[in-house]
């Protein structure tokens, strides 16, 4: 059962680290080698990535709840010893997707995409020793349905527009049935943010006043994952504990400490002199430093992830395709990559991230070219340039890097960028109000699909579309595409779709950031989620 929790002050450092390993009472456990202690940028802010998917709380997700099928793991073709989900088109298998069973055992999909029934494992217990049944998966549909965060949006973008759409057919089948097809009906199911709510916890600590629970999940999980937490002190330690019920195969670390440890110097102090295993969120030169230690190393695998620059479309000169895309043609890419990631990322030569089903970089013309900027400066009426400016992230260390590189550059054709060094605790904040001329922007689409993809940033009435894009035609096609499941016919709908959106421009296209975890030698196990977190329980020590 969780521990209550008590605010604490941040821990600053090795002596911070120290100190806290050396209470009594810690959480450490008896057997070390049992336990795995990662250092990490902060602990969970919340444990419910309904309203809240920061860095700790993604990571807490994947060992605290489990969804119902999930992608089958393939080795990374780069790092074979590495796995990564298999997200990729298979015409002959039911859905065209490579899927396995997580708390459901089998499924059945209608050959029109409108509906699909799982049949749930008997017996399963949650952290609170409730069994799984249908009541619970139609529970937390409805919670998504009623919710206005994130939930909301996966509601919609599965087609439920009526919480009677989910039907439990018994106490071990559940049914979504939708108005029209859909190619995502399977695919969300497998993303992070599709959890499964134990229902007879949840319903037994609302109130009137919290009918969803969450100001419980905010402290507390009420999940059938692996682990569950055995305490979180938020600025200092969150603690989770395998569980001996769990249905799957027992995680080999029975303790999994996460230590907030806010300098990325510290967290790899700490890695390099033993006192962790594993180290997150380094800088890309931490990492480098990596490469002649006898007891540590790191991972780096193509993600998901994508850093560029929102270009907004509602302030001039940005509203003019033309500057858009002179200002592509002024990236220096190929320097950021090797001075400012030490070739730890990918050149962003789509709308789509690399790796992804249907993603297509035959469109992408955009390699550094000053006389082409500025022949189209010129043809847009700005011949001499213009005056704006560039916000970033004061907290992320190569965002500033990255736009005095890019200042320099846009100087050759007489565009003066002023910078913008914004807090972190308020960069997404700017990001959000889109009230700024150029933001920086990494992100990535959790669910590996063009439609998702695409109508996530780039359709005019998505909520993170932060550039102000419009198009009318990219509005129909995505529409058109999300209602289509013959793969077929879905890539020359997202085709086009891509053609357009590469053409016009609404981003400074820059590049897909790797996603890296530094490590003691000891530690194997990584597998790479289109979600960009840990799962705990993939990890072992060797």
């Amino acid at each position: 059962m969780p521990t209550p929790i008590h605010r604490r002050h941040l821990l600053q450092g090795t002596a911070g680290l120290a100190a806290a390993s050396a209470k009594p009472g810690d959480a450490i456990a008896a057997d070390p080698p049992k336990t795995m202690v990662i250092a990490s940028p902060a602990t969970p802010q919340g444990l419910d990535l309904e309203y809240d998917v920061s860095l700790g709380t993604v990571d807490a997700s994947g060992a605290l709840y489990d969804t119902l099928i999930a992608f089958r793991k393939i080795p990374d073709a780069a790092s074979p010893e590495v796995l990564r989900e298999d997200t990729g088109v298979h015409s002959d298998l039911p859905g065209g997707l490579a899927l396995e069973g997580r708390l459901a055992e089998s499924w059945e999909l209608s050959p029109d995409g409108t509906r699909v029934a799982f049949t749930l494992r008997q017996g399963v217990k949650s952290n609170w020793g409730n069994t799984l049944t249908a009541e619970d998966v139609k529970y937390s549909w409805d919670r998504r349905f009623h919710s206005k965060g994130n939930g909301a949006f996966m509601a919609r973008m599965l087609g439920i527009t009526d919480p009677a759409q989910v039907k439990v057919e018994s106490p071990q089948v559940v049914s979504f049935n939708l108005p029209q097809p859909t190619p995502l009906i399977l695919k969300l199911h497998c993303n992070l943010s599709a959890p499964i709510f134990d229902a007879t916890k949840m319903k037994a600590v609302a109130t009137s006043a919290d009918p969803w629970a969450v100001e419980f999940t905010k402290n507390n999980s009420a999940g059938f994952g692996p682990y569950a937490l055995g305490q979180m002190v938020r600025g200092q330690q969150a603690v989770f504990r395998a569980r001996p019920d769990y249905y799957g195969p027992k995680p080999f670390f029975d303790t999994v400490v996460m230590r907030e440890v806010p300098s990325s110097a510290s967290r790899l102090s700490l890695l390099q002199g033993g006192a962790v295993d594993m180290a997150q969120f380094l800088s890309p030169r931490e990492y480098m430093s990596l490469q002649s230690s006898p007891a540590t190393t790191y991972d780096a695998v193509a993600s998901s992830y994508a850093l560029w620059l929102e270009l907004n479309a509602k302030i001039k000169p940005f509203d003019n395709p033309k500057v858009r895309q002179a200002m592509n043609y002024l990236m220096p890419r190929e320097q950021v990559i090797k001075t400012v990631y030490y070739d730890l990322a990918n050149k962003q030569t789509a709308c789509i991230p690399e790796g992804y089903p249907m993603a297509d970089d035959s469109f992408f013309s955009y390699d550094e070219n000053v006389e082409t900027a500025k022949r189209l400066l010129t043809e847009a009426g700005y011949p001499d340039g213009f005056r704006t400016s560039i916000s970033y992230d004061a907290g992320n260390p190569v965002q500033e890097p990255i736009a005095l590189i890019y200042q320099t550059s846009l100087r050759r054709v007489g565009i003066e960028a002023v910078l913008d060094k914004l807090p972190a605790g308020v960069f997404y904040e700017n990001v959000s109000r889109r009230q700024k001329p150029i933001i920086f922007y990494l992100d990535s689409p959790w669910t590996p699909d063009p439609g998702y993809s695409t109508a996530l940033y780039f359709s005019s009435k998505s909520f993170v579309n932060y550039s102000n894009y419009e198009n009318a035609r990219v509005d129909e096609l995505i529409q058109q595409g999300m209602l289509v499941v013959d793969d077929g016919r879905r890539k020359e709908i997202f085709t086009e779709v891509q053609k357009i959106i590469m053409a016009e421009a609404p981003w400074v296209f820059m590049v897909y950031p790797k996603y890296a975890i530094a490590r003691k030698k000891n530690i194997a196990g990584l597998t790479y989620y289109t979600s960009n977190n840990l799962r705990f329980q993939d990890f072992r020590r060797v």
